[in-house]
């Protein structure tokens, strides 16, 4: 079996993570411009109601996502990591090439929100892949011991495709007239994203394939099916539980501040902008600090760092932003809040890796992530925007926290994942060894 030298393991990391970025930047896309583009597909003259349209299309998007992580993650574990992470990115390219182009509701009336639903589908079903064949590829190409520092970067290269989405939308908005951005200046980004897909694919086929899913060709196990993967019920409770607080943290504090900023707080769509690329460019920088920092101390620190700080924090911060209600004071809570969330979002993909085989890791990675990220991550922005059209706006913070607070649950009765990663074994052992459950009856670590 080929050994990779740490140059040449750097090298596939880092056309992975780019292939990672490309993907969430055509994804964010849409969160970032539904602001301009949410009357050319639901014409109505109530700025909530057409953005409340825009996120019931962001949430549908989602709803594709357990099924694209079950056909990719199980394409992944018997095709192998390299071929699925193409077809991903090939997936997406098309998605936003189509949404560059299509017509709107006064060309075509009806049929342009159900075209715009169609393709967000489809892009679902690529990111629904995506994420946990990433996930695998960066945890099984990574160096033992630098794990969780490598697996970073996948959240460091899904922020950056947010913040390159921000730059496009700085540029455009320093180019265009809120009237030229409504009426063609939104079609851009997607063309954009479609074109930097193409690179990326071409980047993609120069990657090698994992040693572990080499080895795990010649297991007699029966690789990437529902059948082994029913063999690890409690493993798939584990990603559900430490996913639900997680994701509805994340999408709250990445893609439903802003609306947030310019629906609530009346703050200008310009300086929303920019207080969302700076906190989220500080955000990127501390996933491989507290990546690195798992390595050293475990992963379950950091997973209770989110758990307690989102159920005690949240509430405040965001009482704190309609309270103070200026740029300053929204930068500095905004940031307060991506703080407490990189806890789990610099780690989560190592830890889900840690717990399942190579025969199933693909798919026990992706496919429990996926249903948890489609029922609550894509539902964030509807869910909020939904209390604040019936003028309960303040329950969505109550609902985030305690979110956060069930994740907390599970957090304190799993076992440390790096010290009982399945990444440390062998696909002929793991193959035939039904592993230890990692919920265990109260806190332990090994």
């Amino acid at each position: 079996m080929q050994v990779y030298s740490q140059k040449r393991i750097t090298s596939n990391i880092i056309k992975g993570s780019l292939g990672n970025m490309i993907e969430w930047f055509d994804w964010y896309i849409y969160a970032s411009f539904a602001i301009y583009f949410a009357g050319s597909f639901f014409p109505d003259g109530d700025q909530t109601v057409e953005l409340l349209s825009t996120a019931g299309v962001f949430a549908i998007g989602f709803l594709m996502r357990p099924f694209g992580s079950f056909i990719m993650g199980k394409y992944a574990d018997r095709k192998g990591r390299r071929s699925a992470l193409t077809l991903s990115v090939s997936i997406m390219a098309t998605g936003s090439l189509m949404i560059a182009i299509i017509p709107t509701y006064n060309s075509i009336g009806v049929f342009a929100p159900l075209l715009l639903v169609l393709i967000r589908l489809v892009q679902g079903l690529s990111l629904g892949g995506e994420y946990g064949i990433s996930a695998t590829y960066l945890s099984e190409m990574a160096t033992p011991g630098r794990r969780g520092y490598y697996a970073s970067f996948q959240y460091v290269t899904l922020i950056s495709g947010q913040l390159i989405a921000l730059i496009v939308q700085i540029g455009l908005q320093a180019m265009f007239t809120n009237r030229q951005l409504r009426e063609f200046g939104w079609r851009i980004p997607f063309a954009i994203g479609a074109i930097g897909a193409v690179i990326v694919l071409y980047l993609r086929l120069s990657m090698d394939e994992t040693n572990q899913f080499k080895k795990s060709e010649k297991s007699p196990t029966a690789r990437g099916t529902l059948h082994e993967l029913a063999k690890y019920p409690n493993q798939v409770l584990t990603v559900m539980g430490l996913t639900f607080g997680g994701t509805i943290a994340f999408y709250t504090y990445t893609t439903y501040m802003q609306k947030f900023m310019i629906n609530s707080l009346g703050l200008a769509p310009k300086l929303v902008t920019m207080i969302n690329f700076v906190a989220l460019l500080i955000f990127m920088a501390l996933q491989p600090l507290f990546g690195h920092l798992s390595d050293k101390i475990g992963r379950k620190p950091l997973l209770y760092w989110f758990g307690i700080g989102g159920t005690i924090l949240t509430v405040p911060i965001f009482l704190g932003l309609k309270t103070f209600d200026n740029p300053i004071a929204s930068f500095v809570l905004m940031l307060s809040g991506l703080l407490v969330v990189s806890g789990y979002t610099s780690i989560n993909a190592i830890v889900k890796a840690e717990l399942f085989p190579t025969e199933i890791r693909a798919l026990g990675v992706g496919f429990p992530y996926g249903l948890t990220v489609a029922i609550f991550g894509g539902s964030v922005e509807y869910v909020a925007l939904w209390l604040k059209h019936i003028g309960h706006e303040d329950w969505f913070f109550y609902y985030v926290s305690a979110a956060a607070f069930v994740s907390f649950l599970v957090y304190v009765h799993m076992l440390e994942t790096s010290k009982d990663s399945k990444l440390d074994e062998s696909p002929s052992v793991s193959a035939v060894e039904n592993v230890q459950a990692p919920l265990s009856s109260g806190p332990r670590d090994h």
